[in-house]
């Protein structure tokens, strides 16, 4: 279904009519219309809608890159009630990996066209700023042309901590030793409430906003998520957006909008399931239309799976992540489908492709690599 015909469509309600013309015109919906959209509107109109933004902003091109996450370790100060991940030191299944574990990380990856480490882990009570700054600094002795992408506000707020510096000084110092954005985890879901019941040990929402805004304050970009698909309720999917389309409006740091679909294995709320695809593409597509001033929506395809991620470029997303190379086991061990997330070039080409899109290699900033027509 076209805008155009959204507009001009009997059968549309008159609501649902205004918001499509709000998106025409290049004006901003409102909280209450997003609730609306999460509770009224059917999916096709979601995806029409989402998708106009989409290629108004993009056309068919969708983005990738050549990646690969070290994850240091797994010990982890906090137990937060949705992670798979978290280990205790001493306990079965921790990993603690050396400096020189994640130089040889690096090491692998030597002649191959990777552009960016990702590198995100447990919060180890032992590590401070300085351990990991120089291991950065290290990686880039190695490697300097390698984006270095690390840390969630939820370590930095403990690292630098236990490095005795303010935000903005540990924020500055990893700079230095060659940290060049920051990814969006951590983030889970803002609202007080739910954050409370969920994670309450950890970085508050206003530290996590806080840390965000003083790295792009710096020169620091980051990315966003949310953690959905569990506890939450949709006004408390739209207290996140409208926070990050506040900070946003703010500063112009962020570089992408990430949903991370909550996954139930071997966590504590694992009874309460996980939501269908259906759900997935209503909101990228609903995350698309309310956050105007973010460029790219990600689909991160080893939290969906490589289907759902084909489905999502219809529902406003144009950026599906990249190789990974199976070097990630945050999902994998929540249960994921893909128990091995790893794509090829070739895959990743063909997987757009195939849904008529075009492929574009990027780097982490979104400059174009190479245009795959």
């Amino acid at each position: 279904m076209s805008l155009l015909n959204l507009i001009n469509n009997s059968s549309i309600s008159s609501e649902f009519k205004a918001i499509a013309q709000k998106v025409v015109n290049n004006i901003r919906i409102t909280e209450d219309e997003a609730l609306l959209l999460y509770t009224k509107a059917d999916l096709s109109y979601l995806g029409a809608l989402a998708n106009y933004v989409r290629e108004e902003k993009h056309g068919d091109n969708t983005f990738f890159n050549h990646n690969f996450h070290i994850e240091p370790t797994n010990i982890c100060i906090y137990n937060c009630k949705f992670c798979s991940y978290v280990r205790k030191i001493n306990q079965d299944g921790a990993w603690e990996f050396s400096s020189e574990d994640i130089l040889n990380k690096v090491r692998e990856f030597d002649g191959k066209p990777v552009t960016e480490v990702h590198i995100v882990g447990g919060v180890h009570p032992h590590r401070d700023l300085h351990y990991y700054g120089k291991i950065i600094a290290e990686i880039k002795k190695i490697r300097p042309e390698l984006h270095v992408k690390a840390f969630t506000a939820v370590e930095l707020e403990f690292m630098i901590k236990k490095a005795k510096l303010s935000l903005e000084e540990g924020l500055k110092t990893l700079k230095e030793y060659g940290l060049d954005s920051i990814p969006g985890g951590g983030a889970e879901i803002f609202h007080e409430d739910i954050r409370k019941e969920l994670c309450d040990e950890k970085a508050s929402t206003d530290m996590w906003l806080t840390i965000h805004e003083a790295a792009h304050k710096v020169g620091i970009p980051s990315n966003a998520t949310i953690l959905y698909g569990h506890i939450e309720k949709y006004e408390h999917r739209i207290d996140h957006l409208s926070r990050l389309r506040n900070l946003q409006d703010k500063t112009k740091g962020f570089n992408t909008f990430i949903p991370l679909k909550y996954r139930k294995e071997n966590n504590s709320l694992s009874h309460i399931g996980e939501v269908s695809a259906i759900e997935d593409l209503k909101n990228y597509a609903i995350s698309r239309i309310f956050l105007d001033n973010f460029s790219h929506i990600k689909a991160y395809w080893p939290s969906i799976g490589r289907s759902t991620a084909q489905l999502s470029l219809a529902y406003g997303v144009d950026d599906i992540d990249g190789t990974i190379d199976d070097t990630t086991k945050i999902y994998s061990m929540a249960g994921a489908e893909d128990s091995n997330p790893k794509m090829t070039t070739n895959d990743l080409v063909n997987l757009i492709k195939q849904v008529n899109r075009i492929p574009i290699e990027r780097d982490t900033l979104y400059n174009i690599i190479k245009k795959y027509d």
